[in-house]
């Protein structure tokens, strides 16, 4: 026994020494071809989805080339191979790494398809690796781009959407540890330390296929009439849900070479105007609910202008002696000057502030402006009180005028908006009366006078429905003084009007096809998306009579 034990040490021995002193080099280069390193793993960004669950923005999965410097400085010879396929020039290439011997990390390219990185592996040049990220992607790019926003190569949200809930929608790296040969590659994962956590997925109130409809007629009428910008938002009147907001121009952010500013701002709350005639229906509400005036009371609006002091307000037209009614179809400046100016200021005001209007909307979205709404005592005097009545000296934005408008539907009653979908029925604490319905309804009457051949807005009529609405006309400011010749164009109205469902606001800015006027280049927005807004939602028509007119067939009842 003791003769085996002394032979087996003998073996051990003769072993350990001929492996230290005669495969010394051997096993010494197959260590350092084995490296355990801990490398992380990327999370990829929550998915942001329509209300009824379509992708808006995703993330795929993207490799970036990069590579150790002092090692890729030494492999010259396959520079000519490898610059090539990064798309970039030997020269270029050598301009990267000129300088960084002592850096262990450069990009070579970012964000390739995994496709192009392999062919690159495949060439096994030392100091040369791949890392696994993750691109943002957007299938209706330019539809959504301006509520949507954008993220940044490296995942972070820079506008829009994507910065506003970039908490939500980041995701959380995990690590593991692996095993790397000499040339940086995965040889074998040795275990998980801690996994990714992905980005929660965010689910907006738009509904995708009302953001295509709007988005395809605004940009229409913008085209048409060689417009500067446009605007227009969709809300559903019983959730305040946000179910479209397009603006023009835009721009594809799934192309970065073409990003601008100006085609990715949400012109919808980043900017604001006067909202002219559009206001009229609120001092006019506001009228009929004192009790001084009813739908039938006579205005006298000749002969066509008013004197407010040392200035005059006026009318297209002289329209005469009209009722309520007719101020409201005929978009009197006069009538709703006379009206308001047997109010007090204050009153106004103070109704203008409830609605809403010189505060943000509180959805949100990034670069909101409040818009302006001084205080009534710096109105400046009567003149100032007749111009806030007919939207003049206070400035809103279209996001604003969609929830004023959502009030004038929902009876006088005021809800918070959201671009959130509402998984829950809304909190009547929530809600706020603002008008009495009785006075609203009213105005709802008068408003579907105005979309008519005898009103201004007849050009946002849609077949088989009854549609209430305002348009608007305003002069643009240009260096601190309205402008003679250059305008904003505007129409915001509700449908169906004997119930409401849906608001729809529209603003073309500085049309310049010679046609200026509300009626003319914004109504026809509300008409063109609203048609197939309506089918799509499957709403039941309201006018019979002018769907048979038309010859349309009304839709279907079930669920859409």
């Amino acid at each position: 026994m003791l003769g085996l034990l002394c032979a087996a040490a003998g073996g051990m021995v003769a072993r350990a020494a001929y492996l230290q002193l005669i495969h010394k080099d051997f096993l010494q280069e197959q260590g350092s071809e084995r490296y355990l390193r801990t490398v992380e793993v990327s999370a990829h960004r929550g998915m942001i989805v329509d209300r009824n669950g379509e992708p808006l923005a995703v993330s795929s999965p993207v490799d970036s080339i990069w590579a150790q410097p002092a090692e890729l400085l030494r492999q010259r010879e396959h520079w000519p191979m490898l610059a090539p396929l990064l798309g970039l020039k030997v020269a270029e290439l050598e301009q990267k790494l000129a300088g960084r011997e002592n850096r262990q990390f450069v990009y070579l390219r970012r964000h390739m398809t995994p496709n192009e990185a392999q062919r690159i592996l495949q060439l096994k040049i030392p100091g040369v690796y791949s890392k696994r990220e993750y691109r943002r992607y957007y299938p209706d790019a330019e539809v959504t781009s301006h509520l949507l926003g954008f993220t940044d190569i490296d995942d972070f949200g820079q506008e829009g959407l994507e910065k506003t809930f970039d908490a939500q929608l980041r995701g959380a790296p995990g690590f593991k540890r692996v095993i790397q040969d000499r040339r940086g590659q995965v040889v074998e994962d040795v275990e998980s330390i801690q996994v990714p956590r992905p980005g929660q997925q965010v689910t907006l109130s738009i509904d995708r296929r009302l953001q295509y409809l709007a988005y395809r007629a605004l940009k229409t009428e913008v085209v048409d009439h060689r417009a500067s910008a446009g605007s227009a938002v969709i809300v559903d009147v019983a959730t305040g849900e946000i179910l479209a907001m397009v603006d023009q121009p835009a721009g594809n952010p799934n192309n970065r070479k073409d990003l601008r500013g100006d085609l990715l701002r949400n012109r919808a709350v980043t900017d604001v105007y006067e909202p002219g005639s559009t206001m009229k229906p609120f001092a006019i509400a506001l009228a009929l609910e004192s009790g001084k005036w009813t739908p039938g009371t006579l205005v006298n609006t000749a002969p066509g202008f008013l004197r407010v002091g040392r200035h005059l307000v006026r009318d297209v037209h002289n329209y005469g002696l009209i009722d309520v009614t007719r101020v409201i179809s005929k978009s009197s400046n006069v009538g709703t000057s006379k009206i308001a100016l047997s109010m007090p200021a204050e009153r106004l005001w103070q109704l203008y502030k409830n609605i809403g209007f010189g505060s943000p909307t509180g959805v949100g979205l990034i670069g909101e402006q409040p818009g302006v709404l001084h205080h009534f005592s710096r109105w400046g005097g009567e003149i100032g009180h007749a111009n806030h009545s007919f939207g003049y000296g206070l400035s809103v934005n279209m996001l604003q005028l969609a929830q004023a408008y959502a009030v004038l539907a929902a009876d006088g009653i005021r809800r918070p908006l959201t671009i959130l979908k509402r998984e829950k029925p809304l909190d009547p604490a929530a809600e706020r009366r603002v008008l009495s319905a009785r006075a609203v309804r009213q105005v709802r009457s008068m408003l579907e006078q105005a979309v008519t051949r005898a009103g201004t807005g007849a050009k946002a009529a849609v077949p088989g429905y009854q549609v209430a609405g305002k348009t608007g006309t305003v002069h643009k400011i240009v260096n601190g003084r309205y402008a003679s010749n250059r305008y904003f164009s505007l129409f915001a109205g509700m449908v169906p009007a004997s119930n409401p469902r849906l608001v729809m606001v529209i603003i073309i800015d500085e049309p310049k096809s010679g046609a200026y006027y509300g009626g003319t280049v914004a109504a026809p927005v509300f008409g063109k998306t609203m048609g197939g807004v309506l089918r799509i939602l499957n709403i039941t028509p309201d006018d019979l009579p002018t769907m048979k007119i038309a010859g349309m067939a009304p839709a279907a009842e079930g669920t859409p």
